[in-house]
This record gives structure tokens, C-alpha cells and sequence, in this order.
């Protein structure tokens, strides 16, 4: 996501400055320019979780079958997938905020288009619509956030992306909880005769609409400026984040950047001798393997899950809530260690405590009696048991897994190819989101092999992060390139 022949992700290490020389001010800024570009990945948890509290209503009124259900809930990551592999270029053309405001209006469409529709390939549509933008936003944030941060605080800027997320998935939860509340189940009818889980995707025009009007609050991206040759927008710009210490040099070191480097483009992840960097394959597996623990599962089926061992649908999304809060609680833990023990430590800790808790699951799940109907029964201390391990998960995901694939993401790529490694990862994972959520349907009758599956995806996680990942914590972004080449020899050994 490069402007001109710069790379997204570049700037906060060209700024070749101490915390300690940054005024108050400038880092208040810094924060607050971050949070507002967070707000997309605020949009993006909700518009990816508020299909939690309509999936049995949506399967009645429509009248659909788990297959169809499982695409109806799925299709918007497919649209997340075209949205993250286009933002990059798209930014380059018009800019980082254009893009932004691009993604606050698709979320808003997709609001009232997926509340109001009345055939159920209106819902797809306006879910894909949907995400689009949850793809966009979850490119264009972490870039955005690199380029405008200080050096001494990138990871825990960076994890506010994660942060905004999981808040997202908590104000959906709270909503749907509310609206289901108020009319008596999600599929009562509410305001204006329109039923519960309505108003639920409706609900979203409210963040859409803020993050759009704070777009017009925050600059754009230096780098971006300074590609572009507006070099005296951007010297204001960099004086609101870093103050005049070194904004002359600063300057001047972003330009000679720009002018040696090519235009990035896709032929950029191919070595000059063959075949693809091995970052790039390790960047794709981080975004996979995040994905294929299950993590959706949890959050886009959980009110079924929980119904299914015994709950009531009050109860469950009240536990919906509880998760969702453990989320954003655990995340916070990730902000205050990931510059200080690093990000491959959190991963390794993430991967096994995520493998404890799914293994147990799959051991509940799969000796659970069986009801006349196909769902489980867990009595006693094995739904408590149950019930704890899934929390116990989500701490694990929320405090490494979560937050810092998004800070790597934003920050392991080498300055030529991050354009088109970032876009061609985050792609990959919703992808690999897509396929998880779109399966779970069919596999709500095996619970014990579904959370088997993820399990042992968590334990191949860490072992794929203690062979192939490398420490990024203290590396200076431009100096990516020799990474890149360790990273080669790591795979050819």
C-alpha cells in the first residue's frame, strides 16, 4: 500500500527519534490519531460478530438448511477477502483516508441493506457488502497506524487495531443482548414492526456514521503526502506527531527512500532468483493458522453452542457477553507486553494455552450424550467444565494470537513487497475464515471432532512459530531485508 513508490508501514522507523524527544503533545496526538483509525477495526468486529444474535432467526424466516445458513453467514468474509487484497492499491491512488471514508460508507449500506432484506440473497449480498469493508478496514488500519506511530510504541499503537476489534464484538453482543431483551426474543417484533435481529444489523449505521465524520479529524499518512510531492502537508503533519526535532532530516530520509525504491507491485513477492520470499509464506501461515483455531466459531456460533449444552437463549448470550468482555480485558494484557517481552514469546504462550483448552473441549464434546435431536448434553461438572475451557481459550487467543498477528503483519514485511504481502495475507486469512465459519454448520453434531480439529491446529501453530517466525520486536522496519534473507535460510536448512 505504497503511494508513489512508498510502502505502507515504512514511516514510524525513518522517525529516527527517542521517545524522550517527543513532546507530550505530539504523542497525545500520535494516540489519538491511532484510536480514530482503530474505529474501522471497531466496525469490523461488529459487522463480523451481530450475525451471532440473528443466525436462528434468519434460518426460520428464510426457512434455509445449515449449508445455506453456514454461506449466509460466511459470504461477508468473502467479501473481506476482495476488500483486503484491493485496499492497498486503492490507497495508493486516492489515499489512506479516502479509503477509510470508502469503508465507513459500505458499512452503513450493508447496515440497513442486511436489516431490511426480505429474501435471504438480499442478506448475502448486503453481508458481502458488509464485507468489503471489514476487509478494507482490516488493511488500511494497521497500515495507517504504522505509518503515523512513533517508533517506541508501534506494538502497543498496532495492537490497538485488535483492541478496537474485540470492542466491536463486544458492543455487537451488548446490542443484540439489549434488542433481544427488549423484544422478547430476536425474532419478536421491535420499532416499527420490524423484528429484533433487524435492528440489529441497523444498529451498525451508528459507528459507521462516527467513524466516517472522525475521518475528517485525523491527516493523512506523511508517507503518503511526501510520495505524492506534498512535501508541505506533510512537514505539518509530521510536526503534530514528532514536533521540529529532526523533521528537516526526517523528511529528507522519507524522500531518498522513495526515490531509490520501485513502484511495489505483486511481481515483488517473487525472489530475484525464483520463487516466493519465505516471509511471505510465514506471513500467510500466521493469518491461517489464526483462523483455523476456531476463534470465529466462538463468536459467530456461540449462542448456539451454549443452547445446545443446556442454556437457555437468554443465558447464552449473556455468556456471549461475559466471553466477548474476557476478549477485550485479555487484550489489554497484549498491549502492555508486546514491547516489552516481544511478540514471538506471546504467540508460544498463546499456542499452548489455546491447545489445553480445545483438546479439553474435544474431550467434553466427544463423550457428551447425545439427545433425540443430535445435540449434546453436557450435565453436571462437564458443561461447567466446558463452559471454562471455552473462556480459557479466548484468553489465550486475546492475549497473543489476536492482537500480535496484527502488529506482525503490519510490521515483518521488508519496505519493497509489505504492499502486496500485507494485502495477500490479510486476504488469506479471511479466506481461512471463510472456510472455518462456512463448515461449522454441518459439524454442530460432532462437536468432539470440530474442536479436535481446531486443537490440533493450535499445537501446530506453535510449533510453526518456534520453527519459521522471527523475533520482530527492536527491528527496524527498513532493516527488513536482512530478515528476509535469514528467513530463507531458516527454510532452506
Amino acid at each position: 500500500m505504497a503511494g508513489q513508490g512508498g510502502p505502507v508501514g515504512e514511516g514510524p522507523d525513518i522517525y529516527d527519534i527517542n521517545d524522550s524527544d517527543q513532546s507530550s503533545s505530539s504523542g497525545k496526538t500520535a494516540v489519538r490519531i491511532a484510536s480514530v483509525a482503530a474505529l474501522g477495526g471497531l466496525l469490523f468486529g461488529y459487522d463480523s460478530a451481530v450475525i451471532n444474535g440473528a443466525v436462528d432467526s434468519i434460518q426460520e424466516d428464510f426457512g434455509i438448511g445449515n449449508a445455506e445458513l453456514g454461506f449466509a453467514v460466511a459470504s461477508a468474509l468473502l467479501g473481506a477477502a476482495a476488500g483486503a487484497m484491493a485496499a492497498g492499491r486503492i490507497a495508493d491512488r486516492i489515499g489512506r483516508i479516502a479509503v477509510m471514508k470508502i469503508a465507513a460508507v459500505l458499512f452503513l449500506v450493508s447496515a440497513f441493506g442486511t436489516g431490511l432484506a426480505h429474501e435471504v440473497w438480499a442478506v448475502v449480498l448486503f453481508r458481502i457488502v458488509g464485507g468489503i469493508g471489514v476487509g478494507v478496514a482490516s488493511v488500511i488500519a494497521p497500515a495507517y497506524i504504522a505509518e503515523t506511530s512513533p517508533p517506541g510504541i508501534r506494538g502497543r499503537l498496532g495492537s490497538l487495531q485488535q483492541l478496537a476489534i474485540v470492542s466491536g464484538i463486544f458492543l455487537s453482543f451488548a446490542v443484540n443482548y439489549l434488542l433481544q431483551w427488549l423484544a422478547g426474543g430476536p425474532n419478536e417484533p421491535l420499532w416499527l414492526n420490524q423484528d429484533a435481529w433487524r435492528w440489529m444489523f441497523i444498529a451498525m449505521a451508528v459507528p459507521a456514521v462516527l467513524y466516517g465524520a472522525l475521518t475528517f479529524t485525523i491527516p493523512e499518512s506523511p508517507r503518503y503526502l511526501v510520495a505524492t510531492h506534498k512535501i508541505p502537508e506533510a512537514r505539518k503533519v509530521l510536526t503534530r506527531l514528532l514536533g521540529q526535532k529532526n523533521l528537516e532530516i526526517t523528511i529528507s530520509r522519507i524522500r531518498q527512500t522513495l526515490e531509490r525504491e520501485d513502484r511495489p507491485s505483486w511481481r515483488d513477492l517473487r525472489k530475484p532468483t525464483g520463487g516466493i520470499y519465505g516471509i511471505v509464506w510465514v506471513g500467510l501461515g500466521l493469518s491461517i493458522f489464526q483462523q483455523f483455531v476456531g476463534i470465529n466459531v466462538i463468536f459467530y456460533y456461540s449462542n448456539v453452542l451454549w443452547q445446545a449444552v443446556g442454556f437457555s437463549a437468554d443465558e447464552s448470550a449473556i455468556y456471549t457477553v461475559i466471553t466477548s468482555v474476557i476478549n477485550v480485558l485479555t487484550t489489554l494484557i497484549a498491549i502492555a507486553l508486546i514491547d516489552k517481552i516481544g511478540r514471538k514469546p506471546l504467540l508460544l504462550i498463546g499456542s499452548s494455552g489455546m491447545a489445553v483448552t480445545l483438546i479439553t473441549m474435544a474431550v467434553i464434546f466427544g463423550n457428551a450424550t447425545v439427545n433425540a435431536d443430535g445435540t449434546p448434553s453436557l450435565p453436571g461438572a462437564s458443561g461447567v467444565i466446558a463452559l471454562i475451557a471455552a473462556n480459557l481459550f479466548v484468553v489465550a487467543f486475546g492475549m497473543s494470537w489476536g492482537p500480535v498477528v496484527w502488529v506482525l503483519l503490519g510490521e515483518m514485511f521488508p519496505n519493497r513487497i509489505r504492499a502486496a504481502a500485507l494485502g495477500l495475507a490479510a486476504a488469506g486469512q479471511w479466506a481461512a475464515n471463510w472456510l472455518i465459519t462456512v463448515t461449522f454448520p454441518g459439524l454442530r453434531e460432532h462437536l468432539g471432532l470440530a474442536y479436535g480439529f481446531y486443537g490440533l491446529c493450535a499445537v501446530l501453530s506453535g510449533l510453526f512459530v518456534w520453527r519459521w517466525v522471527l523475533e520482530t520486536k527492536g527491528v527496524s522496519l527498513e532493516d527488513m531485508h536482512g530478515e528476509i534473507l535469514q528467513q530463507d535460510k531458516t527454510a532452506a536448512g
